[in-house]
């Protein structure tokens, strides 16, 4: 296997994990009657995170090690900021309406998190990264703008669309953070998941949840909590391993043009041409990022492999 290949693996697995996460929408608009945003939300990160904390010894990590990182400044931040990634990601969108409020959440993510992890993991931003996010960032404001509901005008809805791409970018920073002191990915994301479960737990508690014992609503939550969540955020892990934060957050733009696809076969809704439009500037906005990073993760791999390590 080339060195290009091998630095190939990082994009392909933050990829999938886009397309797992890309399932979310279509899976909860599947879901039986009763449901509430907050509701799944809430169900979704607690069953990922038990799902995590349950495959962890098999992917080689350590409850204990997972838990332990708790205690640290950085793991701290990693789950508080999960929890608060859902409850400002629902709200947004049910006060800004759906299409803006992803926009924003979504395209605002790698914006911050290119910028803090400049700021705090010295990771100086690449001018392949502006043009990449840039151009995704574009195809999203056309993808999304073409949609046929129209976005809510509640300035709070914005807001906390803005905080849920913050809370994103911070979550990533500090998992990227961790990783890079030497704890291994699947530690990181089980100790942020699980924490945030727990915080969210007492709002889960809160919600109606009759759904929750039909045969829908049971297969939905554990799609949700088990897919898009547990194996997602153990590629999601692996990527950020490799690359740096701010090219995994834009890889990660993936995730609105495979809910797009979706909603489309299956969910049987329109787009219009600018919405084609959008998903084929996003699609190249990724191929630019992946074959970047992929290259730039094949000279890292031959630098280190003469003994002349680049600064993470």
């Amino acid at each position: 296997m080339t060195r290009q290949q091998t630095a190939a693996g990082p994009v392909l697995a933050v990829l999938a994990a886009a397309t797992l996460f890309g399932t979310t929408g279509t899976a909860q608009a599947l879901g039986p009657s009763g449901t509430t945003p907050l509701g799944v939300g809430a169900a979704r990160i607690v069953i990922g995170g038990l799902g995590l904390l349950a495959v962890l010894p098999s992917v080689g990590g350590s409850r204990r090690a997972a838990l332990a990182l708790w205690r640290t400044r950085w793991g701290a931040v990693a789950g508080l900021m999960t929890a608060v990634y859902q409850v400002t990601f629902f709200g947004g969108v049910h006060l800004a309406g759906v299409a803006l409020g992803t926009l924003v959440t979504i395209g605002s993510g790698p914006i911050f998190t290119g910028l803090l992890s400049w700021a705090l993991l010295r990771e100086r931003p690449q001018a392949s990264w502006v043009v990449a996010t840039a151009v995704c960032v574009v195809g999203l404001a056309l993808l999304v703008g073409s949609g046929a509901s129209a976005p809510g005008n509640d300035a709070r809805g914005l807001l906390l669309a803005l905080g849920a791409g913050l809370g994103y970018a911070v979550y990533t920073v500090g998992a990227k953070h961790l990783i890079t002191d030497g704890h291994r990915s699947d530690d990181v994301m089980t100790a942020a998941f699980v924490l945030g479960g727990l915080v969210l737990l007492p709002l889960l508690l809160a919600q109606p949840l009759a759904w929750l014992a039909t045969p829908r609503g049971l297969v939905m939550a554990l799609w949700l909590g088990l897919a898009t969540t547990t194996l997602a955020y153990v590629l999601f892990g692996r990527g950020l391993r490799h690359l740096p934060a701010g090219p995994v957050t834009t890889l990660v733009l993936a995730e609105p043009v495979v809910a797009t696809f979706l909603g489309v076969v299956v969910l049987g809704e329109s787009l219009a041409v600018l919405g084609w439009i959008g998903a084929a500037l996003v699609l190249a906005g990724l191929a630019l990022q992946g074959v970047v990073s992929a290259r730039r993760g094949g000279e890292v791999a031959e630098q280190d492999a003469l003994g002349g390590g680049l600064p993470t």
